[in-house]
């Protein structure tokens, strides 16, 4: 699998002490009968100089309730590592070091830390792709066709946007496009903010270059690497193009969106450290919706059974629900491997993907897709033109929270291009088409941004509670298509309190999110 929706992107001080701990007090692993600690790292600090020896990799460090940064600061120096980063607000303390005992030191202090753990198993080696199949550019003459068969009031290639349809944005339109108060945030692999079809409701405010945990907000180090993935931008576009007589329109055209960039250069590898950074800038930008098409690397599922990926769960549980806390919606994509992610095993064969890979056959209830599985996460299936589910869409009875658009080729639309994929805006000015549940998961942030837009104190509880409500309820079907377009028997769609396992509570709803 890829993970851009699989197949498949600082430092902020605040008083320690009694505010730390009220901020953790509502994790569940944090312990809260911990005893409070000295300002010294403990005799486990005081051993021999840490080692060397190993490659030099990244770490997450999850303080206890009563942990200070200033401790762990000194702990991690004492076992050989530096402070990249560290967030007070969530206990999250982000560190390199090249001991290779680093984080069982590290461990064995459990007056301080929760859990420890490498984000990566190796230096970085290989490039993942992201989406279900590659991008398809829009060629000129389908550009003619569609802009021949647009109807007045429609954008020039709105006639080829089949998915705007099928969630009744190009309705919704017609009411309201939402308000250019509530800002979407693309964690993403970047985001081209001169796309002139972006520019207009891009928030530069807003965006930064979160790879490698810290954010960098100079001008343009949100845009993707020169030899970046086309994906942040084309789910950007998807999102909030405005309706400006150019190109496409977004499902949101009226709302602000953010680019937020985590994926590593050259790649889509998307590490915890760079993924809660994003995280923590949408909080404290006062961002309303997180769009998040992609799982966290190296691990396809990452086990609470083991000391690295726990941790790893555990910050960005953290990240999540502080961001929730600050008032930010996080929307994540299911994937696209096809898989039953209520299922009681599955077979994950694709990680570590930074190193060699090896099979494992995993629970998804104890080894959890990142972010889509985290609580509070709005989860999304992709549905194609003809409604049903798309052949590579996961799913999950209880676990997919709504379905959208993303695309299938095999159900090819009636439209002027008659392609069944997503069309969206490229860097450098241009339009393509995609599909995966990655371009499913930017119609729900729209919607979101829609609903977030017509009712500005709703809580991101409530908007989603609004998704979920006002999406149209779809019942298992009789037939999907399979990966080589033969249809099949959907025995695979479990249904079961007014929601199914491939649609969730059903395909969201634009035009009831602006009513």
């Amino acid at each position: 699998m890829a993970h851009l929706g699989h197949g498949r992107r600082r430092a902020l001080a605040v008083p320690v002490g009694l505010a730390l701990t009220a901020s953790l007090a509502f994790l569940p692993s944090v312990a809260a009968s911990a005893a409070p600690l000295s300002d010294t790292a403990g005799p486990a600090a005081a051993a021999k100089p840490a080692s060397t020896t190993g490659p030099k990799l990244s770490y997450v460090a999850n303080l206890t309730a009563y942990g200070t940064v200033k401790q762990a600061k000194k702990a991690v120096e004492q076992a050989g590592g530096t402070v990249v980063t560290s967030y007070e607000q969530i206990g999250v303390v982000v560190a390199h070091s090249q001991n290779p005992d680093f984080a069982k030191q590290l461990r064995a202090q459990r007056s301080l830390f929760v859990s420890v753990g490498a984000t990566r198993t190796a230096p970085l080696q290989t490039v993942q792709t992201t989406e279900e199949g590659t991008t398809q550019k829009l060629s000129a003459a389908d550009a003619a066709k569609a802009a021949a068969q647009a109807e007045p009031g429609q954008e020039p290639l709105e006639s080829n946007q089949w998915d705007l349809r099928a969630i009744k944005a190009d309705q919704a339109h017609k009411i309201n496009d939402g308000s250019p108060d509530v800002t979407v945030g693309v964690i993403d692999t970047g985001v081209d903010d001169t796309h002139p079809d972006l520019a207009a409701n891009f928030s530069k405010s807003q965006s930064a270059n979160c790879v490698g945990g810290v954010a960098d907000t100079t001008d343009g180090a949100w845009r993707p690497y020169p030899d970046g993935s086309d994906h942040g931008t084309h789910v950007a576009g998807t999102i909030a193009a405005p309706r400006n007589g150019i190109g496409v329109s977004g499902v949101a055209p009226g709302v602000k969106v953010a680019g937020i960039k985590v994926s590593e250069p050259g790649t889509s590898l998307f590490f915890t450290e760079a993924v809660v950074c994003g995280f923590m800038f949408a909080a404290e930008k006062g961002i309303e919706v997180t769009n998040n098409s992609y799982y966290v690397d190296p691990w396809m599922f990452n086990c609470k059974t083991d000391d690295d990926q726990k941790a790893l769960v555990e910050s960005l549980t953290r990240a999540t629900r502080y961001a929730e806390r600050k008032g930010v919606l996080n929307v994540a994509a299911a994937g696209n491997e096809n898989f039953d992610l209520a299922a009681d095993s599955i077979l994950d064969d694709t990680s570590p993907d930074d190193a060699t890979p090896g099979p494992r056959t995993i629970d998804p209830k104890v080894c959890l897709d990142l972010p889509a599985q985290l609580p509070g996460v709005v989860t999304v299936s992709a549905t194609g033109d003809k409604g049903l589910r798309s052949y590579y869409s996961s799913y999950g009875l209880g676990v997919v929270d709504v379905a959208a658009p993303g695309g299938d080729k095999w159900q090819v639309p009636a439209t002027p291009d008659a392609n069944g994929r997503v069309l969206s805006t490229l860097p450098g000015g241009g339009y393509g088409y995609k599909q995966g549940t990655s371009m499913a998961t930017p119609h729900v942030a729209g919607v979101a941004a829609l609903i977030k837009s017509a009712h500005p104190w709703a809580t991101p509880a409530q908007v989603q509670a609004m998704l979920k409500g006002q999406a149209t309820k779809t019942a298992c079907p009789d037939k999907i298509y399979d990966g080589t377009g033969n249809l099949i028997d959907a025995a695979t769609c479990k249904a079961k309190w007014g929601q199914t396992g491939y649609y969730g509570a059903g395909v969201v709803d634009a035009l009831k999110a602006v009513k």
